[in-house]
């Protein structure tokens, strides 16, 4: 979230940026409450010095009845209290639910808009692919391959769930492997996460753990949740934590399973793996100081790209438009792989995104970091980017590099860990 300070004293910047982002957050109310719980504080703190001189002054009275009427005054002064703080504990509460609905401030850079706004800035080395056949789906090849079930997924869980199968298993292996083994050359400390997480962890990473309009599977009776992403559980790892400065930047990779709702997801773009309950994710998360994130965005940025490049995989950069970034986003860069099988003649679908999120997810969750010779701390920014989205590099590598025969190629970085160069349909002879 923002600083409160800040929100208040800056109603207009504040306000002209939730309009820009499409959030609704009743700034000029914010101010309002903050205003009258600055007030509150200071009459309690009056009303307390008031009671701490009376009470001293209770064994300096001449008889019992100035005894007493002290201690009567004593007691009105503290129900007084009593009162303000009960009203300044409602004031705090909405304003605490209206701070928490402002969206992060804007990068001047990004596009203003909504999603159609957003801006290409890159493409990858690959080109899209010309055929000499027609191209078949991912669902359709992985019918030819057995890779997946889907309908055994549907059996055992309900639509949007899938089992992977044969070959389709050692791809999602050799995907995180590649993905793993370039990160850890970069510097990243890899770790497995929890599937669960506390609320407050997910509220502290600017996700929306319950309610009506929540993407979040919830555990009934407890206070956990199903992670979404690794960005939940890499950021909560180091709830209220104060670093050093010479600590960061701290780069980790974060192997996780993904829970998804997609409530009110529809279209063409739910059939198969698309948009689904659950999958694998490596993700990538980074904790620096204010004057290093906008270097590491880049770093982020241009580690997917090279992620994909390694695969053949045609793909294109957007700057993500300012009605489009979510709450804790500064800035997003979306990858979007070519995917030949959606659409009439293919379409561009996201695979990754990276988001500086600057000090938002960390005033939530506690994470600060001290310079040497400086009072107190300062607040660290935190930046989270998909390595690979296994469901969605699967449908990218399927489609863009099968074969008239039905047959797909693997590409090169995963060829050891698939032990084949060709994925062909089992009881395939190859001569």
């Amino acid at each position: 979230m923002l600083d409160r300070r800040f929100v208040a004293e800056n109603i207009d910047i504040v306000a002209a940026n939730c309009a820009l982002r499409g959030a609704s957050a009743d700034v000029a109310r914010f101010a309002e409450l903050d205003r009258m719980r600055r007030q509150f504080q200071a009459d309690v703190d009056k009303l307390n010095q008031e009671a701490g001189q009376v009470s001293r002054s209770i064994g300096k009275a001449a008889d019992e009845a100035e005894r007493e009427a002290r201690k009567a005054e004593g007691r009105r002064l503290r129900e007084e209290i009593a009162a303000i703080e009960a009203k300044s504990a409602e004031v705090i509460a909405e304003a605490d639910a209206i701070l928490k609905s402002i969206p992060n401030l804007t990068h001047p850079s990004a596009p203003v808009g909504g999603e159609d706004a957003a801006v290409e800035i890159r493409h990858g080395v690959t080109t899209p692919p010309t055929f000499s056949f027609p191209p078949l789906d991912h669902v359709a090849l992985g019918e030819k391959l057995r890779l997946f079930d889907f309908e055994a997924g549907a059996r055992v869980a309900g639509h949007g769930f899938y089992f992977l199968t044969g070959d389709g298993v050692l791809l999602e292996l050799a995907l995180q492997r590649y993905a793993v083994d370039l990160l850890m050359r970069e510097g990243f400390t890899v770790m497995t996460t929890p599937d669960l997480a506390r609320d407050t962890i997910l509220e502290g990473t600017g996700f929306m753990p319950r309610g009506p309009e929540t993407q979040i599977y919830s555990i009934t009776d407890s206070d956990l949740s199903l992670v979404a992403t690794a960005e939940i559980t890499l950021g909560g790892a180091f709830h209220e934590r104060i670093f050093d400065s010479a600590e960061l930047p701290l780069a980790l990779c974060g192997i996780s399973h993904c829970f998804r709702t997609e409530a009110g997801a529809h279209g063409r773009a739910t059939r198969g793996l698309y948009r689904v309950h659950q999958f694998t994710k490596v993700e990538m998360f980074a904790f620096t100081l204010p004057e290093q994130s906008e270097a590491m965005h880049q770093r982020l940025l241009d580690l997917e790209c090279r992620l994909f490049d390694g695969l053949g995989i045609p793909y294109r950069v957007i700057d993500t438009a300012s009605g489009d970034l979510g709450g804790p986003a500064y800035r997003k860069f979306d990858l979007e792989a070519w995917m030949p099988g959606r659409g009439a003649a293919g379409e561009w679908g996201e695979v990754t995104s990276t988001s500086n999120c600057t000090d938002y997810q960390a005033r939530r969750l506690g994470i600060r970091f001290k310079r040497p010779g400086e009072k107190g701390t300062t607040f660290a920014h935190t930046l989270n980017g998909t390595a690979i989205a296994i469901s969605r590099a699967i449908i990218a590598i399927l489609e863009n590099h099968q074969q008239a025969d039905g047959s797909v190629r693997v590409p090169a970085p995963l060829v050891t860990w698939m032990g084949k160069d060709v994925i062909e349909p089992p009881g395939t002879v190859t001569t």
